[in-house]
Parts: structure tokens; C-alpha cells; sequence
């Protein structure tokens, strides 16, 4: 019987870098977009990257996007149950 390997989603080149902020990193990213939390757009628990990362529902995922024009560009995502 052969054992399912594990994919890290993380090293294929279409999938952009993600971390989890912190307490004090959402806070601040609240605060300075002058918005409330629900206001993010969401991403499930469930999806590959969320739970590469470990991250759980009310966490804050950061996406560092490249970008032809403007270098690199970030994007946040309020990860809700499923």
C-alpha cells in the first residue's frame, strides 16, 4: 500500500508568499486602514496555504504579491471557519 506524500505548497512558483501576522502587526494594520476586521476579505481555514501555515480562524494572513509595475505589492485576508 503506498503512503500519501505530503505537497508543500509553498514551493511552486504560482503560489506567493503568506505568513501569519501578529497580534500587534493586526492591530496596526486595522489602525492604519482605518477598518474593522470584517471588513477584510476572507479565506477559509480549510484552504492548502492556511493550514501549511497553521494559521486558525482570526488570524490575519499577509500575501506578498509581485507585480510588474510595482515591485511588490501586499494583500490581507481574515481566515474564517469553513
Amino acid at each position: 500500500m503506498a503512503t500519501k506524500k505530503e505537497f508543500d505548497v509553498f514551493t511552486h512558483e504560482l503560489v506567493p508568499e503568506h505568513r501569519v501576522l501578529s497580534k500587534e502587526e493586526k492591530e496596526e494594520l486595522l489602525k492604519k486602514y482605518r477598518i474593522r476586521i470584517s471588513q477584510l476579505p476572507q479565506i477559509k481555514a480549510s484552504d492548502p496555504a492556511v493550514i501549511a501555515l497553521g494559521a486558525e480562524p482570526g488570524d490575519v494572513i499577509e500575501i506578498k504579491r509581485k507585480s510588474p509595475t510595482a515591485g511588490y505589492y501586499y494583500y490581507y485576508r481574515l481566515v474564517v471557519e469553513d
